[in-house]
């Protein structure tokens, strides 16, 4: 059994002049939820942390760095309410005080029936097996970074809305999500137009540890939203996404492809396609030791009009090996060899590793 600490902080929050408003309200409110113990008690409140730090060597060049420290809040409001949060605090080089914090998920979920659930607030988007699976706590992610996929301004990390879920049902396990909400060039207050995002996704798991899921994706975007601040959409946007992916976490073998075609049609040019695709293999040599590789690739036209900066050419590549040590369920110590290609081109290649762990 894993235990989880409840931590208390007793910190001057009035002293962090250099905090912004938000932040420090945001801190305050969850070092009282922390230290409120005899809530936790009757709520049945927990409270997990997640931090990583690493080094990396690229380009002749060696640096520490520093990832994200996730905040991660669940909390049993009765026999059908919970609620589940997620603030990251992680560097931004346009903050003023070179620090930011983000609210990845808010999300109140209320059982109506046996396994089925109904689910309001901000999301991660439930696109595929890693998006659905993985928080930001790297401590659980199989490699040190996420897929390329991730980097597309048109790939929706998030939805704030609200969604319908079923999980284990019946002999295969059958799993289904369905989602409305605001699309990916709006924000957790506002929709950018009158259309709204939707998602609706399934899968089944025949055995312990496989899971086997498809879904689908639809959303309109306005000329001129920035999803991705700075990479701004320059037509009115038709997008559809599907997605295939197989999952297989056994004792020795560890397995996940994913797949996704986008299809993308604006006011004046005509319907475009691209294709994202990874896999991830591992084997546990023992239950502390998993070396592993992972390949990306994105294909998509030389003019992909609404991807940008970020998809210039007709290809990347991206390939990595690495080892993970895993110390214990809350500790993971992880090395990697990455090398990325544009095309037949040598974009770069680098020597990572990270320390994550949880608490």
């Amino acid at each position: 059994m894993q235990h989880v600490y409840v931590f208390e902080f007793n910190l001057s929050i009035t002293r962090m002049r250099h905090v912004d408003t938000f932040t420090r309200l945001l801190i305050q409110v969850a070092f009282f939820t922390a230290a409120s113990s005899e809530s936790f008690c009757q709520n049945n409140t927990q409270i997990r942390g997640f931090v990583d730090a690493g080094t990396v060597f690229r380009d002749g060049r060696f640096a520490f760095n520093l990832g994200e420290q996730d905040l991660f809040i669940t909390s049993d409001l009765s026999d059908r309410f919970s609620f589940l949060g997620e603030s990251v605090f992680k560097y931004n080089i346009d903050s003023e005080t070179r620090f930011s914090v983000s609210i990845e998920r808010v999300v109140l979920k209320y059982n109506y029936k046996g396994n089925h659930n109904a689910l309001l607030g901000k999301h991660h988007t439930p696109i595929n097996y890693w998006n659905d699976t993985y928080h930001h706590g790297r401590v659980f992610f199989p490699t040190i970074s996420r897929p390329m996929i991730f980097s597309s301004v048109l790939f929706p990390l998030h939805t704030t809305g609200i969604s319908l879920q079923g999980l284990n049902l019946g002999k295969l396990k059958f799993g289904y999500d369905f989602m409305i909400g605001n699309g990916i060039g709006s924000t957790d207050l506002w929709d950018n137009n009158n259309n709204k995002s939707v998602t609706l996704a399934m899968h089944i798991k025949p055995r312990t540890g496989m899971r086997l899921g498809m879904s689908y994706y639809h959303d309109v975007l306005s000329k001129g939203v920035d999803p991705h601040h700075g990479q701004v959409i320059h037509h009115n946007l038709t997008e559809q996404l599907v997605t295939a992916s197989v999952a297989n976490f056994g004792d020795k073998l560890e397995l996940l492809v994913e797949s996704t075609m986008m299809l993308t049609k604006g006011d004046s040019i005509p319907m475009q396609s691209a294709l994202f695709t990874y896999a991830y293999a591992g084997y546990k040599i023992t239950d502390k030791i998993i070396p592993y590789i992972r390949i990306d690739n994105l294909m998509y036209p030389d003019d992909h009009e609404t991807e940008g900066s970020i998809l210039e050419t007709k290809q990347n590549t991206y390939y990595l090996a690495g080892l993970r040590y895993q110390i214990n369920y809350l500790a993971v110590v992880k090395i990697e060899y990455q090398r990325q290609y544009t095309g037949s081109n040598l974009l770069g290649n680098a020597i990572t590793t990270q320390f994550a762990i949880g608490f």
